[in-house]
């Protein structure tokens, strides 16, 4: 079993450090829907400027570089005003395609780019000035394995950066965008790698910190009988957005977390019997359903194209998600003991300005990088990259169930404020 050791979980911020870090940058209700690119600023945030390199597949507009890296550059609205407490020095860039912003992004700003990962983490010398890294794999032209996995460079990334590490002696905070891998055995080479060598390692995806519709709080041990979620669109590029959705949500029960024992793929009438046979809770279905955005049959049933993730954890706590094409959007429905009515919220994505939830996915790296910790555990990351490993080889497998001993991934939640109710 994977646990985190007392001097990992030492690492990790209480909630009240999470909030004093994070003060200043959530919204209200009589302000602006981002107040947090309007900030009084570092200084008087009393952040100094730390400085980050970069390593990315490719840097178009409204990519996750732009929309991550932009706002570094041009601030949290991406518009010249202010942003975090972070200075890009320094980038690495896999791919130029049409449309590349990053040779007039770099020229604008004074970042050179390098041809090489390890030049870029030593801004072209012979040790490690720059603060922390940030990898971001994500959108280029990459091949597909035939799990149907868009193989993203992430492990390359890291193995390079890690690399240079070793070779200058000096470790700084990575953060890698989305999940681990995408392959299990890469995405678990990772987290081995990190912690060989002490890499103070951070992963993920926006949701678990962007806008919520109907936003609500789970305290840590809360009695959650049942939870069910909703995902949409494909199943390798948005299912680890809504399991990480997810587990941001069933990891604050009681007991948890302990990792997962058991994944399955199910579609047509093997994934309703599920619903019927009350592996799945009806009630958890219904109000994840009623709460996400629709694109057009109302009954979820007629979805012919949905699949569900049928997972079971080491607690005997039930994980499903449900991936629709009838819906756009992501979502979760929680059955809390001795409430009759489940709770429901759904991840509220916006465009503009520039899509403003990954200024606080940004904010939680600008955490990291000032505070050597990272802000939640990557562990969430790991188990959530397998799980979804997982249910797509269940899937290339006619839905064979599949036992998960190396899914045995224990950790401790902790609080990190997300972003507040949107204005709509």
């Amino acid at each position: 079993m994977i646990k985190l050791s007392p001097e990992q979980m030492e690492n990790h911020l209480s909630r009240r450090d999470c909030l004093q870090l994070a003060a200043g940058t959530l919204l209200s209700g009589a302000m602006s829907p981002l107040v947090l690119g309007q900030d009084a600023g570092a200084a008087q945030r009393g952040l100094p400027t730390k400085t980050v390199a970069a390593v990315v597949t490719i840097y178009t507009r409204n990519s996750h570089s732009d929309v991550i890296l932009g706002k570094i550059l041009e601030g949290w609205e991406q518009d010249g005003g202010q942003g975090p407490a972070l200075k890009l020095v320094s980038l690495y860039v896999d791919q130029f395609p049409d449309g590349d912003l990053a040779r007039s992004m770099c020229k604008k700003h004074g970042v050179p780019i390098f041809d090489s990962i390890e030049k870029a983490v030593t801004v072209g010398g012979n040790r490690i000035p720059v603060d922390g890294v940030i990898s971001i794999g994500e959108h280029g032209d990459y091949p597909y394995n035939e799990l149907e996995q868009h193989l993203y460079p992430r492990r390359r990334f890291f193995e390079e950066i890690t690399a240079t590490f070793e070779k200058y002696g000096r470790v700084v905070p990575v953060f890698n965008d989305k999940h681990l891998g995408p392959a299990w055995a890469d995405a678990k080479w990772m987290y081995d790698r990190a912690k060989a060598l002490k890499v103070p390692f951070m992963a993920g995806s926006s949701m678990p910190v962007g806008y919520r519709l109907e936003p609500f709080e789970l305290p840590l041990n809360s009695k959650i009988e049942a939870a069910v979620g909703i995902g949409y669109d494909g199943l390798d590029i948005y299912g680890i957005h809504a399991l990480e959705f997810y587990q941001s949500y069933v990891e604050r029960r009681v007991g948890a977390e302990r990792g997962v024992t058991s994944v399955r793929f199910l579609h047509g009438p093997a994934m309703w019997k599920a619903v019927d046979d009350g592996i799945v809770s009806q009630a958890a279905l219904n109000a994840a359903f009623a709460i996400v955005p629709k694109t057009g049959e109302p009954d979820v049933r007629k979805d012919e194209n949905a699949g569900l993730f049928l997972f079971e954890y080491a607690d005997g706590f039930q994980g499903a998600l449900f991936m629709l094409k009838c819906v756009q959007g992501t979502s979760i429905g929680i059955k809390l003991k001795d409430q009759s009515t489940p709770l429901a919220t759904a991840f509220h994505e916006r465009s503009e300005p520039r899509y403003p939830h990954f200024a606080y996915l940004l904010k939680a790296i600008e955490q990291m990088i000032h505070s050597g910790k990272p802000t939640y555990p990557v562990e969430r990351t790991l188990l959530t990259s397998g799980i979804l490993d997982r249910a797509l080889t269940s899937r290339s497998r006619r839905g064979e169930l599949l036992k998960t001993p190396e899914l045995a991934i224990a950790y401790q939640s902790v609080a990190y404020p997300h972003a507040p109710r949107p204005q709509l």
